[in-house]
């Protein structure tokens, strides 16, 4: 970036700068449109929300969980259409980003506040999506490994399968950008429509029978604050916005890819969830799908999900591959340096995964401590400084002071930014600290390539609740089945 990136005093005067192209002229002639771009937004949130959120509800509480998911919701979608409307002003200002650009959230970051935020933002970011491309590998892997064993009687290590998935999932990873496998994503949007659809009709199985007999937990203040990381998971994924928005025909249409998609995922997440924790209630487990007693119906929901993870890495991966060619400088077309770097990188996501096979806790301490951070605190701040830049300091590249910010700013956006901080800051230390005591209670388990000199085979990580390793079951002492026959239930094997 060759402008220099200076904080300015409060008496910049304003120099006209003359700028042609205008906000409605900032388009491609080829690119996705904002229908699809809603559907991007879907698939890159969705997935792991849907399996986890009606156990959010079950420590926050229904009423509670149903405030949280509607604030979240709104201060989420919020802060993505801040962070559309600044790549917007930054194509406008600066014609280069019409062009494809590898790493547009770090470029916003250097563009609305100064290379020092360039640098916590990129270290933000790829720590995040790093740690969530293991955790979606591990989930995935997880549910194949279950699904094969439980409808094939495959004995396959849980391990090689997590390999397997890695080298199947590899040659996705070498696309350019989302404009070349929208397809892929939207059949991953599918997916999780489809599973939420079964997992309905399985809790509507189990209803008349789990309904009678579900007692509901008192949640506690602890345990509300501790679901509040889930609910920020969910509703993740703005590191990767900027990426998608950029591959757009109409960027500036990116709020209304926002709007729908924020409304289609809560759509998504809400009523299934309440459905669930009114059924199960305290009987739920970590994922609501094991909770349902029909085989056939949980082994598919799982499997749409486990498709779901490996699609969304196409999404997850690709910042963090750009990053890492623009650092050894591999051109942008198609090419063998670019293959070497990108199966570098997922040798890397594998290796950490067969490190640490259960990586929850450790992506638990990640994700709350960065999720805010990229989410909710950079997206109102960048949008905050680009717009109070004058004509003459963006020209130069100086970046205005905090108090030109606060001068320049409406009182009313001012009075809802410093809400959406001051929520995302409490939020964030609150959920850190409580990821850190989860993650040092933590049981770690022994490294995949150190197992084979320990115990033999591994079989993946909570197999309960599964047709092949006994049936989850309802009830406060989770041991009514709806087939009558309480024998199988896990709790009495």
């Amino acid at each position: 970036m060759s402008a220099r990136l200076l904080h300015a005093s409060d008496e910049m005067t304003v120099t006209p700068y003359d700028l042609r192209k205008s906000l409605e002229s900032v388009h491609r002639s080829k690119g996705i449109g904002w229908f699809v771009t809603a559907l991007f937004i879907v698939a890159d949130m969705a997935g792991g929300g849907v399996v986890a959120m009606p156990v959010a509800f079950l420590n926050s509480g229904l009423h509670a969980g149903i405030a949280f998911m509607i604030a979240i919701t709104i201060i989420f979608g919020y802060t993505a259409h801040q962070l559309g409307e600044v790549w917007v002003i930054m194509q406008k200002r600066w014609p280069e980003y019409h062009d494809h650009c590898r790493k547009p959230y770090p470029e916003i970051a250097a563009r609305s506040m100064g290379p020092t935020a360039k640098a916590v933002a990129s270290i933000s970011v790829y720590v995040t999506i790093f740690g969530m491309s293991i955790v979606y590998l591990l989930l995935s892997s997880t549910i194949i490994h279950h699904f094969l064993v439980n409808i094939f009687d495959l004995k396959l290590d849980y391990c090689i399968m997590v390999v397997v998935v890695a080298v199947i999932l590899l040659p996705f990873t070498y696309l350019k950008s989302p404009q070349d496998f929208w397809g892929v994503i939207v059949i991953a949007m599918l997916t999780t429509a489809l599973s939420v659809i079964l997992i309905v009709v399985g809790i509507t199985i189990d209803k008349p029978t789990c309904g009678p007999a579900v007692v509901m937990p008192t949640p506690t203040v602890s345990s509300a604050v501790l679901s509040l990381g889930t609910f920020l998971f969910a509703f993740a994924g703005h590191y990767v916005f900027p990426t998608i928005q950029h591959d757009m025909k109409r960027p500036k249409d990116f709020t209304k890819s926002c709007i729908v998609g924020f409304a289609i995922v809560a759509l998504l997440y809400m009523p299934m969830s309440i459905y669930a924790y009114t059924t199960y209630g305290d009987s739920l487990m970590d994922s609501v799908i094991n909770s349902i007693q029909t085989s056939w119906i949980q082994e598919t929901a799982n499997l749409f999900i486990a498709v779901h993870c490996i699609l969304t890495l196409t999404i997850l991966m690709n910042p963090l591959n750009q990053e890492a060619e623009e650092m050894f400088s591999i051109p942008q077309e198609f090419s063998l340096k670019r293959i070497a770097i990108r199966t570098g990188i997922m040798c890397f996501v594998l290796f950490c995964g067969l490190s640490v096979p259960e990586f929850g806790p450790f992506m638990n301490l990640v994700g709350s401590s960065t999720i805010p951070i990229v989410c909710v605190i950079f997206p109102s701040l960048f949008n905050l400084y680009i717009k109070a830049a004058n004509e003459e300091q963006w020209a130069k590249g100086i970046i205005p002071s905090f108090r030109c910010v606060i001068r320049r700013t409406p009182i009313h956006i001012l009075i809802i930014n410093a809400f959406v901080l001051l929520v995302a800051v409490g939020g964030g230390v609150i959920s850190t600290y409580l990821a850190v005591n989860e993650m040092t209670n933590a049981r770690f388990t022994a490294p995949c390539y150190v197992r084979p000199f320990l115990d033999g085979p591994s079989v993946a990580p909570t197999a309960s609740g599964h047709a092949g390793f006994g049936q989850t079951c309802c009830g406060h002492f989770q041991n009514i089945s709806v087939y009558g026959d309480n024998s199988i239930c896990t709790a009495n094997l």
